[in-house]
């Protein structure tokens, strides 16, 4: 094992509620799975044992701790220091009393902040012809209404727009139509494009000796998706608007895009039905976001294991991969993070997006323990 290696401690979940660690209580847990997506709610399953108590009350489900709405955070703990996983608050909570006493479970569902946003379906204007509301400056309203903070970009500036929905309802149409991503992470909104230039995090190390921490990892390559998307908007009266072809515009993560440009065939388009949208404008970004995730060819699936990898694998951000070769090693988008504590320890199954073959990176340092993100 290499030094890097030499002082890594087994990882183990660290539970909250209400500010509080349930240490005590976590004896009686069985495992903690949380699922983390790049464009899907976080959640957190909870199963714990539970015991009758003498005075017939029942220790996990009356200990006053897991009521609904409580805020609840779920921590990757590496001994010296700890990441967080997810945090938002308490969904549900689900006692089971079989026959045999021995067997009762108690099942706690938590999810991220975006249940706060969905719990008002509001009517009402957002932005009015003499007074256009930018995506950004909606998503701060929403999120400063909300007790969030915001990172976004501007986005589209409206001219006519109404709400009739949630609020995350809304904000997920209004990121779908810039081509941006939705999700709450640590109590901040984030909208904005995919983050591809951004710092990667610590490489997933494949057939690595001593500096693996990936138990498996499998890759597919699916050249049946488009290289290009044409879009045509319905013209108006006496005009003829020609269709419009856009290409991926992401920043590759490889030296060669995934496309078939080079096969001598005709080119790879499809049509796109006319996008939703009130402007042009609109209409092209949300076909742009067609082109950008039809570029995603290159898919990759496994586990790491979490007390090696020595950190929380994030979605919506950049991971290297090394040691599959020279044509799918390098830097990968993750798409979503299963996470699992239990008996056998803490195990980290991916998914991964690529839209470029060819390693272009390499990793620095056997060293990724520091917890500097």
């Amino acid at each position: 094992m290499s030094a890097a290696h030499e002082f890594r401690q087994p990882a183990t979940c660290k539970i909250t509620v209400e500010e509080k660690d349930i240490a005590d209580l976590c004896a009686y847990l069985v495992n903690a799975r949380v699922e983390t997506g790049r464009s899907t709610p976080s959640e957190c399953t909870l199963t714990f044992d539970t015991i009758r108590l003498d005075d017939c009350s029942w220790m996990v489900q009356d200990a006053g701790i897991f009521e609904p709405w409580k805020k609840f955070k779920i921590e990757a703990n590496f001994g010296d220091y700890a990441e967080e996983v997810m945090s938002g608050y308490v969904r549900t909570v689900k006692a089971d009393t079989p026959e045999q006493m021995g067997d009762a479970k108690v099942t706690v569902t938590c999810q991220d902040a975006t249940m706060l946003l969905d719990r008002e379906h509001i009517r009402t204007p957002r932005s009015r012809e003499d007074e256009p509301m930018s995506d950004r400056e909606i998503a701060e309203e929403i999120a400063g209404g909300n007790s969030l903070s915001v990172e976004a970009d501007d986005g589209l500036s409206n001219i006519s727009l109404n709400q009739d929905s949630t609020h995350i309802q809304l904000l997920r149409d209004r990121a779908a139509a810039n081509g941006f991503e939705c999700y709450i992470r640590e109590g901040k909104l984030y909208i904005k494009p995919p983050q591809l230039d951004g710092d990667p995090q610590p490489p997933i190390m494949v057939y690595a000796g001593a500096r693996t921490n990936c138990l498996s990892f499998s890759v597919t390559h699916d050249g049946h998706r488009p290289d290009k998307v044409r879009v045509t908007r319905a013209p108006e009266t006496g005009t003829v608007i020609e269709p419009e072809t856009l290409e991926p515009d992401l920043t590759l993560l490889g030296k060669n895009a995934a496309t078939s440009d080079n096969a001598g065939l005709v080119p790879f388009e499809w049509q796109m039905q006319r996008p939703a949208g009130g402007s042009m404008e609109e209409a092209t970004a949300r076909a742009q976001a067609k082109a950008n995730e039809n570029a995603w060819k290159v898919k990759a699936n496994g586990e790491l294991d979490g007390s090696l990898y020595g950190h929380v694998l994030l979605t919506n951000k950049p991971v290297g991969v090394y040691g599959v070769g020279e044509t799918y090693s390098g830097l990968y988008y993750v798409d979503t993070v299963s996470h699992v504590f239990d008996q056998n320890g803490y195990r980290q199954s991916f998914k991964l997006m690529r839209n470029a073959t060819g390693q272009n990176t390499e990793p620095e340092s056997d060293d990724s323990l520091s917890p500097v993100r």
